[in-house]
């Protein structure tokens, strides 16, 4: 695999990687502006707006967006996450060009049509309500929110209904000329790609862009908290969240192994503890998210009403016995899941070109693999002990919904987890 990374004058990066044998490949834009970049009036336009870069440029209708793209057998599609928003597609090799060529123009080149504005409205009104019909997706803004209260990092990226209804033209054009700038913008491909011709493309597509800068991130402050709502529904859904570090910070890989060991797979701890020796629960997981300048680990599981007291103890319990009781081999297992699933994703062209632009971001470089499972492998079990003995003292987020009006308070699941 070859990795090249340029930079062309104006600021836009351009990173490819070239995969030997496949016949297909990945291209498309992230832009480093998401739900973290809105003021709180504007919370919900970065996802509304990637809706609307589908909706049809000054050269092309929204269906003929879809059918450049699909018309070769291909795919296109984007997502907005809280610090990134991608637009991206799959095609085969002698399609490469034109995916760049779409992607570029939906990017840069929308129309915000009112009538398609409209149209789209309906659809994300939509799309927030199913995610208040969905508990175990909803659960999630809301620890979001309780983590970072106050924040544009802890609010929500679909964005509340009031707000989402009264977004226009102008407020497009203003949110991307704030953020949309070519030294925010990375061009990330992978796969049957040819960096020189991207490179070449790139440059003529936006070349002529102008830098416009943008405000620096305020910093993100975890503080915890406790939401309950209260619904006769089945089950009782419960969240939790611990501050965690940093995508920058080097104790990320021992927040990630912790998390693994606690909830990563049916091996875990609390999936063999509060599934397979107790029966509280269905589900049950552990992960850990980072951000440039913060991060959590969170675990959620789904319990019914008479069992979410016993389950809440029974995770304090966990996490506060781990700290002298996790084992080399417990360790090493983590570590091997996490290797394992960095290793599986990069068979697939849209993980590399999503890697690539991630490590851009964060980094300005692209590390080696070899880089990233030293790092991994370099994890001991001192330190994810004493990743883990820090949870116990700090302040959690807690989310419940469902029929939880019975469950443990925070400050009961606090009491129990530093006993």
């Amino acid at each position: 695999m070859t990795v090249r990374f340029d930079t062309l004058s104006n600021g836009l990066r351009v990173v490819t990687e070239a995969m030997p044998g496949l016949k297909s490949a990945s291209i498309g834009i992230w832009v480093q502006a998401g739900g973290r970049h809105e003021t709180a009036a504007q919370n919900g336009i970065a996802h509304f707006l990637e809706h609307m870069a589908f909706k049809g440029t000054e050269r092309r209708s929204a269906l003929e967006i879809a059918e450049a793209i699909e018309d070769v057998g291909g795919y296109i599609n984007a997502y907005t996450g809280r610090e990134m928003t991608a637009y991206y597609a799959r095609v085969l090799e002698a399609d490469v060009g034109l995916a760049l060529d779409v992607v570029a123009d939906i990017v840069l080149n929308p129309v915000f049509d009112d009538d398609e504005i409209e149209v789209e409205r309906g659809v994300i009104l939509q799309e927030i309500g199913q995610a208040l019909d969905t508990p175990d997706d909803i659960i999630f803004d809301w620890l979001q929110e309780v983590s970072y209260p106050g924040q544009a990092i802890g609010r929500t990226i679909l964005g509340p209904a009031d707000r989402v209804a009264a977004f226009g033209r102008e407020d497009f054009r203003a949110f991307t000329a704030a953020h949309y700038g070519p030294e925010r913008l990375i061009l990330s491909a992978a796969g049957a790609v040819d960096h020189d011709a991207i490179l070449r493309q790139a440059e003529h597509l936006m070349g002529h862009l102008s830098r416009r800068g943008g405000e620096a991130l305020v910093p993100a402050r975890f503080q915890g908290g406790e939401r309950r709502e209260l619904k006769a529904l089945e089950q009782a859904h419960l969240a939790m969240a611990f501050e965690a570090p940093g995508i920058r910070d080097g104790a990320v890989y021992a927040a990630q192994v912790w998390s693994m060991a606690m909830g990563g797979g049916m091996s875990s701890r609390l999936f063999q503890e509060a599934r397979e020796k107790r029966g509280l629960c269905y589900t049950i997981f552990a992960q850990a998210g980072s951000f440039i300048d913060s991060g959590t680990v969170t675990i959620y599981a789904g319990t019914s009403e008479a069992d979410i007291g016993a389950l809440l103890d029974l995770t304090a319990d966990e996490i506060r016995r781990a700290t002298d009781t996790l084992t080399p081999a417990e360790i090493a297992r983590a570590r091997a899941q996490m290797k394992a699933s960095l290793l599986m994703g990069l068979e697939s062209p849209s993980s590399r070109a999503e890697r690539l632009a991630r490590n851009v971001a964060v980094w300005g470089r692209v590390p080696g693999i070899d880089e990233i499972v030293a790092r991994i492998d370099a994890v001991t079990v001192r330190d994810v002990a004493a990743f883990g003995a820090g949870l116990a003292g700090s302040g959690p987020a807690l989310t419940l919904y469902g029929p939880v009006d019975r469950a443990p308070s925070l400050a009961a699941f606090r009491d129990r987890l530093a006993a």
